[in-house]
């Protein structure tokens, strides 16, 4: 854990002065809203709730609370017809009661080859300090790896300049880094969705994390996004994915 990375505040401990313009929780809503920025002092206000009636020309669109939100390929929000089976989302966490919770995984070695080396080749450019570095390893087009809730953006490295809330870049890098270094899950080995996601509390009910696995959840978020998250009923901050080719597939937070 960064010394000096928090600032105790009002109802947990918060980033300091680059989450002032993009608090940790609002950075869930940012993530979503490719770039809107509001602080808020709980992740569940972070998601602005739905309001019924005309806006007053929004700057971005609100979304409404999980509850209530579109399921992809559905986005008018409109509920599914009768027998049908709501498509699945691989960025979103699914830590469904009764699942058979996967392996918990350090060791990279267990890692093929080419999901090492795209993790490896992460984390280097995450502790060169230059965002620059990551570009290469984003991708473009149908490869481009996934940022934001919203679709595509157009130029990914000033995305995530943008929500990182200082003007190089260095604590969405300093983010991504902690993320590449957690533990992390082997999931769907063998289908079409095999992925490795990193950190393993994407696949880990809160609930259920023991004393030392807290205390690792706690590099990455505050006791009160913990507790907010467990309200929630997943871990919805950033998170990331890289398939067994070495393609990496997302790096997005919020839900």
């Amino acid at each position: 854990m960064r010394k000096g990375f928090r600032a105790p505040s009002t109802g947990g401990f918060h980033r300091p002065a680059p989450w002032r313009r993009l608090s940790l929780r609002g950075a869930l809503a940012a993530i979503l809203l490719c770039g809107c920025a509001a602080p808020a002092s709980a992740l569940s206000d972070a998601l602005p709730r739905y309001e019924a009636g005309p806006q007053e020309e929004p700057a971005v669109p609100r979304i409404p609370l999980p509850d209530a939100m579109s399921i992809p390929g559905n986005p008018e929000g409109a509920a599914p017809a009768e027998g049908d089976e709501p498509p699945g989302n691989l960025t979103r966490p699914d830590t469904s009661l009764g699942k058979e919770l996967p392996e918990i995984i350090y060791d990279v070695e267990r890692l093929p080859e080419p999901v090492r080396r795209m993790r490896r080749l992460i984390i280097e450019a995450c502790r060169s300090g230059d965002i620059e570095k990551l570009r290469p390893l984003l991708g473009s087009g149908a490869q481009a790896t996934q940022l934001s809730f919203g679709g595509p953006v157009e130029d990914p490295v000033a995305y995530l300049r943008d929500v990182s809330g200082d003007e190089l870049g260095h604590e969405i890098l300093a983010i991504l880094l902690e993320v590449m270094e957690a533990g992390f899950v082997h999931l769907d080995p063998g289908t079409d969705h095999e992925l490795y996601v990193w950190p393993y509390f994407f696949a880990i009910p809160l609930d259920e994390l023991t004393d030392r696995q807290r205390v690792e959840l706690f590099t990455l978020v505050t006791a009160g996004d913990y507790e907010d998250m467990k309200s929630f009923g997943a871990y919805i901050f950033y998170r990331s994915a890289i398939t067994p080719d070495g393609q990496w597939q997302f790096f997005i937070a919020g839900d």
